[in-house]
């Protein structure tokens, strides 16, 4: 399998496994089912909240406070419902839209005149009492809460007032997030004193749609099964909030909650009914029933319905489906930045519309994106590594095929001799005389281990003097020198690599076992000449090697013969001692020829030398 293939194949992995685990987080989400994220989402939803600010409330909804002063009045907590029923007459006298009590009236009171007062106060204006029910963590097929019981305020009581459902529903954190403002009971549909007292504050029966709730000529977006997304204005009394003491005291002018909804309820320090939000961690009760209320009237809550947990849905596949391809397609750590930056994009978008009263969900694109992309990036690493691992040992193989400076050039430079350089070089052609007859006397396994021991010793040498073993033919080889860069040197260090490879070869010859008994029948040949040749890669457009071509190769082979023939060992070019910069041969070599050699017309200038003479000559 290429690295091509391995792409590809871990390209479409990652693409099945994103599409795979962000498919499975967004049918949860949608379904509204809890999962681990919730708590992530809770303190990501904090945050943005923070982020956004305190927003200015409406002027519609004000807070009567049963505070610490009637607390301390009373001589405790409860107070007194003789108490409560002044209060709330005197609420009543500025005619206020409608009242509603977050006071629980479960049972008949000691003193039935003051429950008597309550009634009777609760019958001046529009009021609606809290009720709580009773849930077992069930839902409808439509999400909508399943109460086992509901607890109304008792009927002495509550005769002359409607009730609504206080209950709140709280996050993973415990964080009031919704407001159920339908609930199904053994009776019918309970109905939330939110919802209730919005609907007579507006005049007009609430409408539920699928998915939306329309008061009036409003239409709200709710939640899965009718719930009711919080959007806190602040911190506690930043809903305008009236001390009851003060009202009753008539300090307070109670002609400020004129035509305005007024809600009830504690607010005493270290109560209970309190609540932790992104703005107060012990946020009153009482002034979470409130901002529902003006959620409800103003409009002005957050927006989480089917259609944005779709949006959801979507972004998160289409996020994970992006990080999947950038870690596929580009280096890791370099698709991890891209992740990183796509992903801090749509949380920075989440953010500007959290502001706006959109909630998109921060935690279900994290998720979607932040493990599968740590998972992802972990096994291209490892691919990485593999195939890294891989093509460092098919270079390597490679490398074994071609001389190793030749190999270093070709890595640094692809694109070397793609296109044909001619260029005036020495090159050298050696051969073993005699070896036909010892590789018949060896046999196949054993000639190729000499002439593995041969090219090991002949490639040495070369490299040494700079030469570049071009091609090995049985018990011969082509030598360049100059072939990579030119060098001044390179027909001196040519002669210099023939006169070492006659020495050391016939050393090799004299000291190996397998060779004994040869005598002078196996000895070395070479054939050495300079001038232009034609440096390129030969072969099809899928099989190539470099090598040299024209005159000068047809030359220094045809040497050889020259060499054999003149029973010699190197037969040296009067061209390449001129090259070399040699003068005067005479000392060195042997002899002088004309040479006619076969298939060319002009004879050439040869210079034999039976043994070396060279090296002793230029150390003198």
């Amino acid at each position: 399998m290429n690295l091509r293939q391995i792409n590809r194949r871990f390209a479409i992995a990652a693409l099945v496994a994103a599409l795979s685990w962000s498919g499975w987080l967004a049918y949860l989400h949608i379904g509204g089912r809890a999962t681990p994220l919730d708590s992530v989402e809770s303190a990501l939803t904090d945050l943005r909240m923070r982020l956004a600010g305190p927003r200015k409330p409406p002027a519609d909804v004000a807070i009567v406070a049963i505070d610490d002063e009637i607390v301390q009045r009373e001589g405790g907590f409860p107070v007194s419902r003789a108490m409560i029923a002044r209060l709330i007459e005197t609420i009543a006298a500025a005619n206020p839209r409608v009242i509603a009590v977050d006071v629980l009236f479960l049972e008949a009171g000691r003193q039935p005149e003051a429950d008597r007062a309550l009634a009777t106060a609760y019958s001046k204006a529009p009021t609606v009492l809290a009720a709580a029910g009773v849930f077992d963590g069930r839902v409808d097929e439509t999400g909508i809460p399943i109460a086992t019981s509901v607890r109304r305020p008792t009927p002495e009581i509550g005769a002359a007032a409607f009730s609504g459902l206080v209950n709140v529903s709280e996050d993973a954190a415990g964080v009031p997030r919704h407001l159920p403002l339908v609930a199904r009971t053994d009776e019918g549909v309970a109905v939330a004193l939110v919802l209730r007292v919005a609907a007579l504050a507006v005049r007009r029966d609430p409408i539920m749609g699928d998915g939306h709730l329309q008061l009036g000529s409003a239409i709200i977006p709710l939640d899965l099964g009718y719930h009711l997304p919080l959007r806190p204005y602040g911190p506690r009394r930043t809903i305008p909030t009236l001390s009851g003491a003060a009202l009753l005291d008539g300090t307070a002018s109670v002609a400020d909650l004129n035509n305005r909804v007024v809600v009830v309820g504690s607010t005493v320090l270290g109560g209970s009914d309190t609540f932790a939000t992104a703005f107060d961690p012990v946020l009153p009760g009482v002034e979470l029933l409130s901002t529902g209320i003006a959620n409800l009237i103003s409009g002005d809550g957050l927006v989480r319905d089917t259609s944005v947990r779709r949006l959801d849905a979507v972004a998160a596949m289409v996020l994970a489906t992006a990080a999947a391809l950038m870690i596929a397609l580009v280096p890791p750590s370099l698709a991890a930045i891209l992740v990183f930056l796509l992903l801090t994009a749509w949380l920075a978008a989440g953010a500007v519309a959290f502001s706006w009263g959109v909630w998109w969900s921060a935690a279900l694109p994290l998720a979607a994106v932040a493990m599968p992309t740590v998972l992802f990036v972990a096994a291209r690493q490892a691919v990485d590594r593999r195939s890294g691992a891989r093509v460092a040992q098919s270079e390597q193989v490679l490398r074994l095929l071609q001389p190793a400076a030749l190999a270093d050039r070709l890595a640094q430079d692809p694109t070397y001799l793609i296109e044909p350089i001619a260029r005036d070089i020495p090159v050298l052609f050696i051969d073993l005389s005699g070896f036909t007859q010892q590789s018949e006397r060896l046999g196949p396994v054993r000639t190729r281990a000499i002439l593995k021991t041969f090219h090991d010793l002949l490639d040495g040498i070369a490299s040494t003097s700079g030469g570049l073993v071009v091609n090995f033919m049985g018990d011969g080889a082509m030598i360049l020198f100059g072939a990579l860069d030119p060098d001044p040197a390179q027909a001196a260090n040519a002669l210099l690599a023939a006169e070492d490879l006659i020495i050391s070869i016939r050393q090799w010859i004299a000291r190996e076992p397998e060779l004994a008994g040869a005598g002078r029948t196996l000895d070395v040949r070479i054939g050495a000449h300079f001038g232009p040749v034609i440096l390129s890669r030969l072969g099809s457009q899928t099989n190539q090697h470099i090598t040299a071509t024209g005159d000068t190769v047809n030359v220094a082979s045809r040497l050889l013969a020259v060499a054999s023939d003149a029973k010699c060992r190197l037969a040296a070019s009067a061209d390449l001692l001129t090259a070399a910069g040699i003068g005067e041969p005479d000392g060195i070599f042997d002899e002088r020829q004309t040479s006619a050699l076969r298939g060319r017309e002009q004879t050439l200038d040869v210079w034999l030398q039976r043994e070396p003479a060279i090296r002793a000559s230029s150390q003198d």
